[in-house]
């Protein structure tokens, strides 16, 4: 249409979708396709009526419609939710009410971003829900006998900018509203549910393996203090039905469902996986595992590492994301530890102010944040060891909120391993260090964290070949960790003590492509190139330590800690001609 034909006009527009829809159809297609008939001819197209709303299409699981005015749109929507919720008819809707301008077809059909994202809005309600834009909000509220819950912005599909969106609460009274609130609310860390796996086996008495699969992924998941796991009792109800995500999570208060499949056929098993964002419904992370059917609980363990190292630290990164999206008043102490890590991450001189600056910030917010504590203790024990500002102070902060770390709780790994670091490097008491270290991988044998704090840990203590073992398990627990420099760094550091000198190379140059500006990766480079009598490579890379780390002498980084047993490292970079 050129630009005279377009007619434009403000509307509002309801969307409504059945929840479930194709799993119902693949359950019973026929009774599914005449109870939608039904719905529609007994209670959609009679409340339009009542509302002087105007049916615009319906699709095989939908319906679109416009009305002259949100109130309107808003009234119709309610009145729906509550026949069906009063036992009207056994499906389930979600719907989305927006007020935009649309452009109107020849046909009286509309189109246009009004109608996209009252589309989007009702793809993101809650099952039995009603989702309104701001726009609409801004119009009825006060207006109607309803209330609203604030769901923020909301990133919608093909929608370029995020839209405020409101759910909508009728009367307490109302049978609608007595359903959402049974809901349990999300809790204020990542929460997770791992769903029951489909056995496609087609041998039932296999049930017990894929079942198997569930509660060793929950167990290991549990072990992680800073995820909230739904316990296996509560997931497996869900167990042979065909469930719809966004329901799962609303029902059991959780923001990701973890979902899969075991196959197994000719001596082989195949297990799939795939989690999904319960809140909007996207796909994270998705992979298929296949392993030859020996011992079957050896195998149980290996695929639970691998679900586990590959699903935790996506989640940590979304969780990352949604923090940094957040508006600033809205923040809580979880948020700012959140935008912490990756300042953290950066270990630079600017990235550990800044990291620290948000811990504080946590803290001042909830003083028993044992996690914001130990992450600010950490950052204070880098700044010692990279030669950042002053290094007694940063080493009795270090020290001082390790300790209201472990007073808050002494028990989770994460927690140890971080204290362990700082016993062995800035206490120089190894025995406490290694004590801790060994402790924290014993608690959760799957934490990154607490392997990479004990190969730093026995690297400190003289035990390279030990230290080799735990940073090549951190690396496998979590091989796309955005810390990963660190582990490659000290594992080429043990190597050198080994005089695995060609080791070392290969791990060094692994950190210094995670990481281009880590000094410490450098150090590893010069010291194995100059044992190996590469002169030039050493003198290369001993100058990209001084550019890295300007005015960095020997002397200065045997003083910064935990280099007593590094014999071989110094050697080699005295060698590689740095500064005494």
């Amino acid at each position: 249409m050129t630009e005279q034909q377009v007619h434009r006009r403000l509307a509002a527009i309801l969307a409504a979708d059945v929840v479930g829809y194709s799993a119902l159809m693949q359950r019973a297609e026929v009774a599914t396709y005449a109870e939608f008939e039904r719905l529609k001819r007994e209670l959609i197209e009679p409340g339009l009526s009542r509302h002087e709303g105007r049916l615009i299409k319906t699709t095989g699981d939908g319906a679109l419609a416009e009305f002259a005015s949100p109130s309107a749109a808003v009234r119709c929507a309610v009145d729906i939710q509550e026949s069906i919720a009063s036992g009207r008819s056994p499906l389930n809707l979600r719907i989305g009410v927006n007020l935009g301008e649309v452009i109107v077809g020849a046909d009286g059909d509309l189109f246009g971003d009004g109608i996209n994202i009252a589309v989007r809005l009702e793809g993101t309600a809650d099952p039995g829900g009603i989702l309104i834009s701001e726009k609409v909000y801004s119009e009825v509220e006060g207006k109607l006998d309803v209330g609203f819950e604030d769901r923020g912005e909301q990133r919608l599909k093909n929608i370029s900018r995020p839209v405020r969106a409101y759910a909508v609460r009728a009367g307490t009274r109302s049978m609608l509203i007595d359903r959402l609130s049974a809901a349990p609310p999300l809790p204020d860390k990542p929460s997770i549910v791992v769903l029951p796996f489909d056995n496609m086996s087609g041998d039932p008495e296999q049930e017990y393996f894929a079942d198997g699969m569930v509660e060793e992924i929950t167990t290991a998941l549990s072990r992680f203090k800073w995820l909230f796991v739904i316990a296996r009792n509560s997931s497996f109800t869900f167990k042979n039905k065909a469930v719809d995500v966004k329901e799962v999570g609303r029902r059991l208060g959780v923001r990701y469902v973890l979902e899969g499949s075991v196959r197994k056929a000719s001596g082989k098993v195949r297990i799939t996986g795939q989690l999904i964002d319960a809140i909007t419904g996207a796909h994270i992370w998705a992979d298929r595992f296949e392993r030859d059917l020996t011992d079957i609980f050896v195998l149980q363990d290996e695929v639970t590492v691998a679900v586990v190292s590959a699903i935790q630290p996506r989640l940590l990164r979304t969780e990352i994301d949604l923090a940094a999206r957040r508006r600033p008043e809205d923040l809580t102490a979880y948020d700012f530890y959140l935008r912490a890590l990756p300042q953290y991450y950066l270990s630079t001189r600017e990235g550990l102010a800044e990291a620290l600056r948000l811990a504080h910030r946590a803290l001042e917010l909830d003083p028993r944040f044992g996690f914001a504590a130990a992450l600010a203790a950490n950052c204070y024990t880098l700044k010692v060891l990279l030669g950042y500002d002053d290094p007694q102070f940063n080493r009795k902060e270090a020290v001082r909120l390790l300790r209201l770390a472990l007073s808050i709780d002494d028990s989770d790994p994460e927690t140890l391993a971080y204290a362990a670091i700082i016993s062995a490097f800035m206490v120089d008491d190894i025995e406490s260090g290694i004590e801790m270290a060994d402790r924290a991988v014993a608690l959760n044998p799957n934490s990154y964290t607490a392997w990479r704090g004990r190969g730093w840990v026995y690297r400190n203590a003289g035990l390279p070949e030990e230290a080799v073992r735990s940073f090549e398990r951190a690396v496998r627990m979590s091989p796309v960790d955005p810390t990963l420099h660190r582990s490659f760094t000290g594992m080429g550091m043990a190597f050198i003590e080994l005089r695995r000198f060609d080791e070392a190379i290969a791990a060094g140059k692994k950190a210094l492509r995670q990481n281009p500006s880590h000094p410490t990766a450098y150090r590893c480079l010069a010291s194995a190139f100059a044992h190996l009598g590469r002169d030039a490579e050493a003198r290369e890379a001993a100058a990209r330590v001084l550019e890295t780390d300007p005015g960095s002498t020997i002397s200065a980084f045997i003083a910064r800690g935990g280099q007593s047993n590094a014999t071989l490292l110094i050697e080699g970079l005295r060698k590689a001609g740095l500064p005494e």
